[in-house]
């Protein structure tokens, strides 16, 4: 008899024996239940000529305007592993939740893209440990989801329009949760512009006892120039104007340096915890501004709450002097984050969830 529970997973534990159950949820097996894979007799029509048990309902279609239970699942245990494909232009209008334990407001809401680190709706190749973004838009999620009483995954589709060919997969061990695990936090935001003088929030109103883990930004500059220069600050347990930790800029705070520019072009990057996997620049006419997609996964660093925390970036470049010296310049940039931590129960409320008009790209 096994006493580990098969969660934590790494290379130095993954040959110890454990007594969890290893279950899947997808179009082929809704429910995940034990043997019951494989059974649909309708779905796609390429299947007629096989019949049940070759690849008959591989995927579903996603209705205008509505909301889809993707998985339900009962506890105790852990979601270990999340892939999703969907065709690229519904990936800022799809909104991924998840709810811990029978709650009624989610624990994590986001844009399906950016909730996967790319946010602009086009491929941007993630090569990180806890996100995984394969040619062309293969979404990998290796976020640990413990629950203990239930879990559930929806997936929103904001437009009129259904969405079809939505293919997915959760997998996640039936097992023991300790009292220690939190719950995953996801949050998105968007502030498009930032007004003069102002931050972007990335976090607001957490409360409780947890650790703030990572953060995915797709960042347009509406200004010409170089635009990251921005301090990055995480206000917690009672910060008021001056935050614990304040880091030295925005290409700093992602890993880079130099304003990531290799033969003066700016140079894509991804690494296990950090990177910056996208960068669209202007192509042509009605396609003017910058926009690039930023990640940093506090896994080996988590940033640690007692009772409250509350994380903001400024939106700041350079501007130059007659005699060729440079300046701070506060900018008016379009940058949308998304938050990752976990916690201990219960979540305080979320903002407003995000409209259509409110993810697009345009």
């Amino acid at each position: 008899m096994s006493d580990f529970n098969g969660l934590g997973l790494h290379l130095g534990n993954l040959s110890r024996v454990s007594n969890a159950e290893t279950r899947s949820i997808n179009a082929e097996n809704p429910t995940g239940a034990k043997g019951q894979g494989g059974m649909a007799t309708e779905g796609e029509n390429a299947a007629r000529e096989l019949g049940q048990g070759w690849k008959v309902r591989p995927c579903i279609t996603l209705p205008g305007t509505s909301t889809t239970t993707l998985a339900e699942i009962e506890g105790p245990g852990a979601i270990q592993h999340i892939w999703i494909t969907v065709d690229s232009r519904a990936w800022r209008r799809l909104v991924i939740r998840a709810y811990w334990d029978g709650e009624d407001q989610p624990s994590i809401e986001a844009p399906l893209g950016d909730f996967f680190a790319n946010g602009w709706g086009k491929h941007a190749q993630v090569s990180s440990i806890p996100v995984a973004v394969n040619p062309t838009g293969g979404f990998n999620s290796y976020w640990e989801m413990p629950f203990r009483g239930s879990a559930r995954i929806t997936i929103e589709n904001l437009g009129p329009d259904e969405v079809t060919g939505f293919f997915f997969q959760i997998s996640y061990a039936l097992t023991e949760v300790e009292e220690d695990r939190a719950y995953l936090h996801a949050q998105w935001r968007r502030t498009d512009t930032v007004p003069k003088g102002d931050v972007h929030t990335i976090l607001d109103g957490v409360q409780g006892r947890g650790h703030y883990v990572g953060t995915y930004i797709a960042w347009e500059a509406h200004h010409r120039g170089w635009w990251g220069e921005g301090e990055i600050k995480f206000y917690m347990d009672g910060d008021k104007d001056f935050p614990t930790i304040c880091g030295t800029g925005t290409e700093d705070y992602f890993g880079g340096a130099w304003g990531f520019t290799v033969d003066d072009r700016y140079k894509e990057f991804t690494t296990p915890y950090l990177g910056m996997p996208q960068v669209l620049e202007p192509e042509g006419h009605m396609d003017n501004q910058q926009r690039f997609g930023l990640y940093r996964w506090h896994v080996q660093d988590p940033i640690r709450f007692s009772s409250d925390l509350r994380v903001t970036i400024q939106a700041l470049g350079f501007k130059q002097d007659i005699k060729g010296g440079a300046r701070f310049l506060q900018l008016r940039d379009d940058i949308a984050s998304t938050a990752f931590w976990y916690q201990q129960p219960p979540h305080a409320p979320y903002p407003t969830s995000p409209s259509l008009d409110d993810l697009d790209n345009a």
